[in-house]
């Protein structure tokens, strides 16, 4: 059974480890080497989960024996009663089992107990295994949405949402 530990500051190192072989291993083929290397960096820098986690957002390590075997995180918004999943990643040699799934129920009791009307996220439109796995569990195609995240780099996703009511 999957266990979800609060990541603090001191789980940072391992998070940008997890998310380094995780990125390498899922996204080359949709997205460049290149513009991996660039998100990591934008995304995953130690002052940026710092930062999120000082503001409220939650950052959970995912562990199968204690082993960490990914991690996730997600904040609420009160202003719309929404929580977003910000992230969601497995290593690849335990994808099949059922985690991803257990993960987002965790999210979405989670999401119920701050009274969130819904539950979105965004993947990429080529992530074809990720958006299957979403819509398998109940979440819908909302909008798409281009984000120029710079350096030359876009972000081409749709918003998936799941309805908490």
């Amino acid at each position: 059974m999957l266990k979800f530990k609060i990541a603090k500051e001191g789980d940072i190192l391992l998070i940008q480890e997890l998310a380094h072989t995780i990125w390498h291993s899922h996204y080359p083929g949709i997205i460049s080497v290149e513009q991996i290397e660039y998100m990591l960096d934008l995304m995953y820098s130690a002052n940026c989960i710092n930062k999120e986690i000082t503001d409220g957002h939650k950052w959970v390590l995912l562990l199968l024996k204690d082993q960490p075997v990914g991690f996730l995180s997600y904040n609420f918004e009160s202003e719309n009663r929404k929580v977003k999943l910000n992230k969601l990643y497995i290593l690849s040699s335990f994808h099949g089992h059922g985690y991803g799934q257990q993960s987002l129920n965790y999210v979405k009791t989670h999401a119920k107990d701050l009274h969130a009307l819904i539950l979105y996220l965004t993947v990429n439109k080529q992530n074809k295994k990720a958006i299957d796995a979403y819509l398998k569990a109940g979440f819908y195609i909302d909008k798409d949405i281009i984000t120029n995240i710079g350096h030359g780099y876009i972000m081409d996703d749709y918003i998936m949402a799941f309805n908490l009511n």
